[in-house]
């Protein structure tokens, strides 16, 4: 029986609150625009948990307003050089997005947001390994077909799926049964391609294997319009084959 995972969903949310709004110096419009192209839009739902002890942590903003998947210290982060660091300066086109914030608008930001988010994922991990052992993530994602601007991987051949691992902290076989079961489904896959790596929290990053982490990415040319933002024909498909493949996987 498959239980105890743990989906961390860090991108799902377009909530940007009031008080925030005003950093942003795009118009409503483009803004519309720009969390469309950002935001895992449904990935919230398609992994929502069918088990009752399986739990969704949910990052409740924007990844524009503070990215949870990015260093804080921008010396450590290499997108922070594309002014997309943990508080986003340009767009994923390269304009500029917000307006300079002071060093404590930014620390109000990070302790709000990030590190609540973060202290959060760690207490839920804690308590997965006082109770059976070992503690497994699953690191939601989707990306667009098309290569955004932003991205440093730029080739046009994107897999359905794109699997993120850890050599430290995805054991292989947990990669080979996740592979097997969504080629099972028809996918095509590809191990850290576009996107590498898999959160882990910091206190056991590279310290403890019993925590198990892996990163799945839905293309989502497989699940929805992306120009409008709206489902398509094939998500009751995914979301059907996504929980086949948790509940088949028998992952704790």
């Amino acid at each position: 029986m498959t239980d105890s995972i743990i989906f961390h969903i860090p991108h799902s949310s377009k909530n940007i609150p009031e008080d925030i709004r005003r950093q942003f110096i795009l118009s409503d419009q483009e803004l519309d625009k720009e969390l469309l192209l950002m935001t895992d839009l449904f990935i919230d739902d398609l992994f929502s948990p069918t088990n009752e002890n399986n739990i969704a942590l949910i990052y409740p903003v924007s990844r524009i307003v503070v990215d949870p998947e990015r260093f804080v210290d921008d010396s450590l982060e290499s997108m922070s050089k594309k002014g997309m660091g943990v508080t986003y300066t340009k767009t994923s086109h390269g304009k500029n997005l917000r307006s300079t914030i002071s060093d404590q608008e930014r620390r109000l930001l990070i302790n709000s947001f990030y590190h609540w988010h973060h202290n959060k994922l760690l207490n839920v991990v804690k308590s997965r390994l006082q109770k059976n052992g070992t503690a497994l993530i699953i690191d939601c994602h989707s990306f667009p077909a098309i290569p955004l601007q932003y991205e440093l991987n730029q080739s046009s051949d994107r897999p359905d799926i794109c699997i993120g691992t850890d050599d430290f902290h995805t054991p292989e076989a947990l990669t080979n049964k996740f592979v097997k079961l969504f080629k099972e489904r028809g996918y095509s896959i590809a191990i850290n391609r576009p996107f590498n790596g898999s959160l882990v929290p910091g206190i056991y990053y590279q310290k403890d294997k019993n925590v198990q982490s892996i990163m799945i990415e839905l293309n989502r040319r497989l699940y929805m319009e992306e120009r409008t933002g709206e489902k398509s024909s094939g998500y009751d498909k995914v979301k059907s084959d996504l929980e086949w493949v948790i509940d088949t996987g028998h992952f704790i």
